[in-house]
């Protein structure tokens, strides 16, 4: 089985952000799809999830994971100490999503916004949907 995450294709911490997730995910459970490809459209229809949606989205058993809520899926399943970011969770959702909108807000101001969306490399390609 495997999840997939929706992240913003033309921000470079998105990006940054997935490459982290590749590299800490031995076991290849997520998939990764651009928020702005048609793969990504398609799936936004599909879970009715909204168009201007401001967060890296998590679509793991059918369950749609969003802002703090899909950080937190993601870190559940990758290798080594970050799985223990999970323990996040205890804290109030309302709390951890105004620090996950904050970062979000301002993600293009700190980290910068790319004019197209990056090609995976030939032996990552698989992991793109």
């Amino acid at each position: 089985m495997t999840a997939i995450v929706l992240f913003d294709g033309e921000c470079n911490f998105c990006d940054a952000s997935v490459q982290f997730i590749i590299k800490r995910d031995p076991q290849c459970y997520f998939r990764f799809a651009a928020l702005q490809s048609d793969m990504g459209e398609n799936l936004k229809k599909k879970y009715s999830i909204p168009e201007m949606m401001d967060s890296v989205i998590v679509i793991d058993n059918n369950t749609v994971y969003e802002s703090s809520d899909a950080a937190l899926a993601i870190c559940k399943h990758l290798s080594g100490m970050w799985k223990g970011f999970y323990l996040f969770k205890v804290i109030p959702k309302s709390f951890r999503d105004r620090m996950y909108k904050v970062i979000a807000k301002n993600r293009y101001k700190w980290f910068g916004k790319k004019d197209s969306c990056t090609i995976p490399s030939p032996d990552m390609r698989n992991r793109f949907l």
